[in-house]
């Protein structure tokens, strides 16, 4: 399943790529309530869905960011320069999953809000 909000911010793919890290993770996504550790792309975080390990990589466009032991495969980029708005930044999440249930869908939908809204106010 994918899961999409778009920030209406211009913003470039090197400026996502230099803010976006794992130790800022908590003050961009209010879904991600604690960085426990980072370092260089690689972290530890508390988010909505409890503690998991999380690996930052730098996408053409901007950054994806991935929970590699989460049972869902939860993966969400933050990019720029693409459909289906280039001028503008795109969340997209995804997970390992064609249905899930609602309670979950919606936390991911709340998830790619907080990523929107926390770019809206602080790109």
């Amino acid at each position: 399943m994918e899961f999409f909000a778009i920030a209406d911010k211009p913003a470039t793919a090197e400026t996502l790529q230099a803010r976006l890290d794992v130790a800022s993770l908590a003050s961009w996504c209010a879904s991600i309530s604690q960085v426990f550790s980072h370092d260089g792309d690689t972290g530890e975080i508390f988010c909505v869905w409890g503690q998991f390990i999380v690996h930052r990589e730098r996408i053409r466009g901007g950054v994806r960011f991935t929970l590699p032991k989460c049972p869902n495969g939860f993966a969400w980029t933050v990019t720029t320069g693409f459909p289906p708005a280039p001028d503008k930044v795109v969340i997209h999440c995804t997970i390992n999953r064609r249905e899930h249930d609602s309670g979950f869908i919606a936390t991911i939908e709340k998830f790619a809000d907080d990523w929107r809204r926390g770019l809206s106010i602080l790109l």
